[in-house]
């Protein structure tokens, strides 16, 4: 036979009251049901555990020895019971959340505060980088969720990506200095002649920009390139040029303007991905219900960013 923790939990309260009635009373069972599993325990070690005298209840050698490790055994036991209590919830855990640095600018400080309010314990990581990065964390199985701009050619079949958002691009410019078109909307052909700053290599609206500009006729002309994008919107901020950028990151840019651009304009998907085969963890899913309640709302979203019914849906 097998050692049961209920038998050590027996053992234990017999050894610290040496009686057992008073054992069978404080853990409450009932005698004859505490006896019967002492002796299933000493039946299963081969040995008796107590010395039982009328009156008076003493542990063998065999119970000395046993009595530390079993106060260990049950000890890690309620541990381990209450540590994936916590988890379960949500008192304690991690999340790790990859998001492209628009995101990470805008949408993603938001939704951290909400969920930080209602989940303190939860450690919370975030990986800043491109979508082609986050994509290859989350097979790595180094994130738990990312916010991509969804591929043209989706992803990986081993990930799942629900389509959250659809924001426009718009051109940021000085806020204080006229704009770059007399009308409300500018065309890029527009901007053949206006100094533009320019993402680093790599990152995902540099070939964005640069495709669109081609496909109007034009090369466009650098006043400063490289960076992320905090940094490109601090250079069309201090007036170095304008810049192509998703609208959600002009939340709390007083200094900059957003002109939209003329029709058909240029939209972008935002899409929430994981693991596909992967149960997420507590926290994360917790998370992921936060992010897609913020979104819902509504109200938190700037013009030009519409979100979509179907990041609501179940995961799959």
């Amino acid at each position: 036979m097998e050692v049961q923790l209920q038998q050590l939990r027996y053992f234990l309260a017999v050894a610290e009251t040496r009686h057992f009635t008073h054992a069978a009373d404080a853990i409450g069972v009932a005698q004859p049901t505490l006896s019967k599993q002492i002796h299933t325990l000493e039946a299963s070690l081969g040995t008796p555990l107590f010395e039982r005298m009328r009156g008076a209840v003493t542990l063998t050698a065999a119970g000395e020895t046993l009595l530390p490790m079993a106060r260990r055994m049950v000890a890690d036991a309620d541990a381990a019971r209450d540590a994936v209590n916590d988890i379960i919830g949500l008192r304690r855990g991690e999340v790790r959340l990859g998001a492209t640095p628009s995101l990470c600018s805008s949408l993603v400080p938001a939704v951290l505060r909400t969920f930080r309010a209602a989940h303190p314990g939860i450690a919370l990581y975030v990986n800043e980088g491109s979508s082609q990065d986050l994509i290859a964390d989350l097979l790595a199985h180094t994130l738990d969720l990312a916010l991509i701009v969804q591929p043209e050619q989706g992803v990986d079949p081993s990930l799942h990506a629900a389509p959250i958002l659809r924001e426009s691009l718009v051109v940021a410019s000085v806020a204080s200095e006229p704009p770059p078109t007399a009308h409300g909307q500018v065309a890029l052909a527009e901007l053949e002649h206006t100094p533009m700053v320019m993402f680093r290599t790599g990152y995902d609206l540099r070939d964005v920009t640069l495709e669109a500009c081609r496909q109007a006729g034009f090369a466009p002309r650098f006043a400063v390139e490289g960076g992320e994008m905090d940094a490109v919107l601090a250079f069309v901020e201090a007036g170095l040029g304008v810049a192509l950028v998703p609208s959600m990151v002009l939340i709390n840019r007083p200094l900059l303007r957003a002109t939209p651009l003329a029709p058909p304009g240029m939209r972008r998907t935002i899409a929430l991905a994981h693991r596909r085969r992967s149960v997420l963890p507590h926290a994360a899913e917790a998370l992921r219900a936060t992010l897609l309640a913020h979104i819902a709302a509504g109200d938190a979203l700037p013009v030009g960013v519409t979100a979509l019914p179907a990041g609501a849906a179940p995961t799959g």
